[in-house]
């Protein structure tokens, strides 16, 4: 698959001029159509879901847009179910998915009338304990443990997991949560991460569906829903084709029909909490070149570092990179890409095949959409660029400014004591 930007180098010579780089930039007409296309592709069940991975891009402007589609927020924090509550969402819309949870969190989380996920069966009581009750609405994490596998080989270990419960404690914790109060019941598991395969939801959901038919027998609980959770990926590496949503779609509709709608559980609603699907390409990180270094190696200094984009100096990501207005030029030119981190890892690419690169050229690093600003951080007293929005009339929006020095200074007990200047 050939990857492209979906700005051009004209367009990011007029944003500069108003925003400097490095800045990540969203483009709200992809981020749209991709919404329309996942509502479609399960549109068979009527009750259907995405509750959007905060996480992921949390941003009040591209969580209204998802919002636009009946869409929720699947929450891990308090802060981040605080901004769910801020851009609008009603509990319904929200589902709090957390772990190691504090207290006060399951309270908030309450409060909103939010759909509370237990992670651990040890949950109970202390969710009892902190809010003085069972909500009638609850959801239980569950880790089939062992391996994960599927045609194209093992996907991911759930077996060293931390998350979710045992097949006999949710059994359990389904009876205790009924005799408790709980009156609906949902169903959660993630098993692999960035699946960039078609097969992974409808074989998950196999695995949930028979789950829960069991769960039925043995508790009588109503089941309200299952969520399938996110895992549905991206390729990032432009030899991969994108996983098919309404392929997926289609594929979890075969498995329902075959095991729940028999059971007589054709009514249970299908949630899912996408994040790297819903926005990953439909984010980029813009940077430009300030330096060259010839050494041992060929390196490319650019103006973002890892404290904009982390995945490639913690988990050795690859992120593709396009050098505006040189698409066409023959990649004959090997080179490490860095930022100015006082660290080794800070490389957005190692010997990496790109046409040869100017200073002054802009570089589109591709797929930052998730998981990109969401974990950047200030060490090296870096600061966190402003996020853009690429409206769909071709006009920009800045939906979060850059950092400056006085948001590093700010939380600083004796900051006005200081008194930091340029």
């Amino acid at each position: 698959m050939e990857k492209k930007p979906f700005v051009t180098k004209s367009q990011i010579e007029e944003i500069v001029k108003t925003y400097p780089t490095p800045f990540h930039l969203y483009d709200e007409k992809g981020i749209r159509e991709n919404a329309k296309k996942v509502k479609d592709a399960f549109a068979w069940n009527p009750n259907f879901r995405e509750y959007f991975a905060v996480k992921a891009t949390p941003n009040p402007y591209i969580l209204k847009i998802l919002q636009e589609y009946d869409m929720g927020c699947d929450c891990s924090s308090y802060t981040e179910l605080m901004l769910a509550k801020s851009c609008g969402f009603d509990g319904k819309h929200i589902m709090f998915s957390s772990n190691d949870t504090p207290a006060e969190e399951f309270a908030y989380a309450d409060k909103l009338g939010a759909i509370i996920n237990l992670d651990d069966f040890t949950h109970i009581d202390f969710l009892e304990e902190t809010i003085g009750h069972i909500p009638e609405t609850i959801s239980c994490r569950y880790n089939p443990g062992g391996v994960f596998e599927l045609s194209n080989g093992i996907m991911d270990n759930p077996g060293d997991s931390k998350y979710g419960m045992t097949k006999e404690q949710l059994i359990e914790a389904f009876k205790i949560l009924k005799s408790k109060g709980a009156k609906k019941f949902g169903v959660h598991a993630f098993l692999a991460s960035n699946t960039v395969t078609n097969e992974y939801y409808p074989k998950l959901a196999r695995e949930l569906f028979e789950l829960v038919v069991e769960l039925k027998e043995k508790t009588g609980c109503d089941i309200a829903f299952v969520n399938l959770s996110g895992g549905v990926g991206i390729p990032y590496t432009p030899d991969k084709e994108p996983n098919d949503i309404s392929v997926i779609g289609e594929g979890v509709h075969k498995v329902f029909d075959e095991v729940m709608v028999p059971a007589g559980l054709g009514d249970v609603a299908i949630y899912c909490e996408m994040g790297r699907f819903m926005l990953g390409p439909y984010g980029c990180l813009v940077t430009k070149a300030i330096h060259e270094k010839h050494i041992y190696k060929e390196y490319i200094g650019v103006d973002a570092c890892a404290a904009n984009l982390m995945r490639p100096a913690i988990y050795g990501a690859y992120h593709h990179i396009t050098v505006l207005g040189k698409e066409d030029a023959p990649c004959d030119h090997t080179y490490d890409v860095t930022g100015s981190l006082c660290e080794n890892c800070d490389k957005f690419a190692v010997d990496r095949k790109l046409p040869k690169i100017d200073m002054g050229d802009y570089l589109v690093i591709h797929d930052t959409g998730a998981h990109g600003f969401s974990m950047g951080y200030n060490y090296n007293g870096r600061l966190r660029s402003a996020e853009l929005l690429l409206k769909e009339d071709g006009s920009v929006k800045m939906i979060r400014r850059a950092e400056t020095p006085e948001d590093y200074f700010a939380t600083f007990d004796c900051f006005d004591d200081l008194k930091i200047t340029e």
